[in-house]
């Protein structure tokens, strides 16, 4: 039968207390995000609130998702006991496209002149950014180090932030000329306007199971699965070409990833 032969013994040393084991391999993962609708908070002016333009808003319809992502993983294990396994996680930064839906737009007569269209094909993806990730689990092993196959749970914690942000041109054109100029405009300072987008860094805890599988003596491979319940804030910045800021918009996203992990184990 297949299940006895997999846990059966055989390999002359597998993971015990005082091993190192380096992995390498590929994370997925899948975010399984909701968000709070966009909320605008705009530089006060005479102007402005002659037009009608409170001092901030909240544009109902509108949310923010994050697309799934790939890359490769690295990781370091080491074994406390012949069960209780320290794990650093790391690897390659994964990319990720931010989208969106819905209209921004202040209520009142204003929402004829400014608006934004989060959801136009021209301005998907709003955004990309890479994601920073490293993470510390403690895991246990179930079972005696002598056995091939070894299930796993584990509990960790992760520090995420995000670089290399950078706004979709035709998104970042259109709030520029659509938001920016009649703010710029109302703020007594007209002409080229500045819009600059930034995610919010956050700790969150780490839930890990999984199969360890000894190939041999030092080799093996290992299966994952983990839940991240992870949020961030996401702000865009709109400034004047003088520097003042003319508005401020912000959603809160719970990203809740699922990552999912093969990865190739060597012993040493």
């Amino acid at each position: 039968m297949l299940w006895p032969s997999l846990l059966s013994a055989g390999v002359a040393q597998a993971n015990e207390a005082g091993d190192w084991v380096a992995q390498a391999g590929w994370f997925f993962i899948a975010p399984h995000e909701s968000s709070d609708p966009l909320r605008t908070e705009l530089t006060p002016t005479a102007l402005g609130a002659l037009l009608g333009i409170g001092p901030e808003f909240e544009s109902p319809g509108t949310a923010a998702s994050v697309d799934r992502s790939d890359t490769l993983a690295l990781t370091l294990t080491y074994f406390v006991t012949d069960h209780l396994a320290i794990k650093a996680e790391g690897g390659i930064p994964a990319r990720f496209d931010l989208r969106g839906e819905g209209l921004v737009r202040p209520t009142g007569p204003a929402g004829a002149l400014i608006g934004v269209d989060l959801g136009a094909p021209a301005n998907n993806p709003l955004a990309r950014a890479r994601q920073w990730s490293p993470a510390l689990l403690l895991q246990y092993y179930f079972f005696e180090p002598q056995l091939r196959l070894r299930p796993f749970v584990g509990v960790g914690a992760t520090y995420t932030w995000f670089t290399d942000i950078e706004l979709n041109p035709s998104f970042r054109d259109e709030v520029q000329r659509n938001f920016g100029a009649p703010l710029a405009l109302a703020a007594g300072a007209p002409g080229p306007t500045h819009a600059e987008a930034e995610s919010s860094p956050s700790w969150a805890p780490i839930f890990n199971a999984g199969l360890a599988y000894a190939l041999g003596e030092r080799w093996g491979v290992l299966a994952s699965v983990s839940h991240v319940p992870l949020k961030t804030t996401s702000t865009i910045v709109l400034s004047a070409a003088d520097g003042t800021r003319l508005a401020r918009s912000e959603t809160t996203i719970d990203l809740d990833p699922i990552v999912t992990s093969l990865l190739l184990s060597y012993r040493f």
